[in-house]
């Protein structure tokens, strides 16, 4: 069994910067590729961001690409969302999910077996 927690979410104005992080336990966490998603109220999940187990592969949405930026400390069982230029349309919960396989996971949330409760970010203009 695998634990997540999400942390660092909270409310911004347009053009701030915020950086997630998601503490992972019960498993050695390299072996976990990971991703976190999003919902904003009465739209569906969606990817942001994958990575794989080592860190070495990634993968973003094209509406964060060349903003978010996703990465991992293996050592501290942590991964991180760093979101630049935030806009608006970025206000949604903020899940961090975990595969059980150190292989790039991708964008289909199916993949994903374990989830965290979710983190709050809010982006006025």
């Amino acid at each position: 069994q695998v634990q997540l927690v999400e942390s660092g979410g909270g409310l911004v104005q347009a053009g701030d910067s915020l950086r997630l992080s998601c503490a992972a336990s019960g498993r050695t966490f390299s072996s976990l590729a990971m991703a976190w998603f999003r919902q904003a109220p009465g739209k569906e999940r969606e990817f942001v961001a994958a990575i794989s187990g080592s860190g070495y592969i990634t993968g973003y949405a094209d509406s964060v690409k060349g903003r978010f930026t996703i990465s991992r400390a293996n050592a501290k069982n942590t991964l991180y969302l760093q979101m630049n230029s935030l806009k608006p349309e970025d206000t949604a919960i903020y899940y961090c999910a975990a595969r059980t396989s150190p292989y790039y996971g991708g964008t289909n949330p199916n993949d994903y077996t374990y989830w965290g409760q979710g983190t709050q970010v809010t982006v006025s203009s």
